[in-house]
């Protein structure tokens, strides 16, 4: 049972409860979001042809519409990033990788049906009958509207991907590159 007094106490409670919030909420609406920016930042992780498409078609996108965009390439990833394979300098290991793994945008295979490689030609043939940029066109775009492309540092490394395997003029850098763009971006995509 309540009484006047218990109401009354309940009540003041009640009103120092709005008002403390009422504050936090002012204070709040004073400064909001810092950093957030009209930015996009994309981890490329995927050595898949459509996945590297995909990437491309959001970057290039993304770009048109005034955001910043920043890609950050690595594992499989890189391989989007590729013009050819180096074997010479490298140990056993890092030969292998680049045996097995694709030289360029034009060698990534497709994430499902890919069939040796033919599924890759499929859609490369459907997006030319279609009026499709090809995936090598769409990097040339989002080299044109200024997307950044970053090579992670520790996945080149372990790969044993020398400089001379990438195409020019990418920037290399580590997780904390990827990190400072992401924590200002409005969109963070990991493909």
């Amino acid at each position: 049972m309540t009484t006047p007094m218990t109401e009354a106490v309940d009540t003041q409670a009640l009103l120092a409860r709005i008002a403390e919030l009422e504050q936090r909420v002012a204070a709040l609406e004073q400064s909001p979001a810092q950093g957030i920016e009209d930015r996009l930042a994309m981890v490329v992780f995927s050595g898949d042809l459509d996945k590297a498409i995909a990437a491309f078609i959001i970057a290039t996108g993304a770009a048109s519409m005034g955001l910043e965009v920043s890609m950050f390439f690595t594992f499989w990833g890189i391989g989007a990033v590729k013009k050819q394979k180096v074997f010479s300098g490298k140990n056993l290991l890092e030969q292998g990788f680049t045996a097995m793994l694709p030289g360029k945008l034009g060698e990534l295979g497709l994430s499902q049906m890919n069939f040796f490689g033919a599924g890759a030609q499929i859609i490369r043939g459907l997006m030319k009958k279609h009026d499709v940029a090809s995936p090598e066109e769409l990097f040339g775009m989002a080299r044109e509207l200024g997307v950044r492309m970053v090579v992670c540092d520790m996945s080149r490394e372990l790969l044993g991907i020398k400089d001379e395997e990438l195409v020019e003029g990418l920037e290399t850098g580590g997780v904390a590159t990827f990190l400072g763009d992401a924590a200002r971006a409005k969109v963070t995509l990991f493909i």
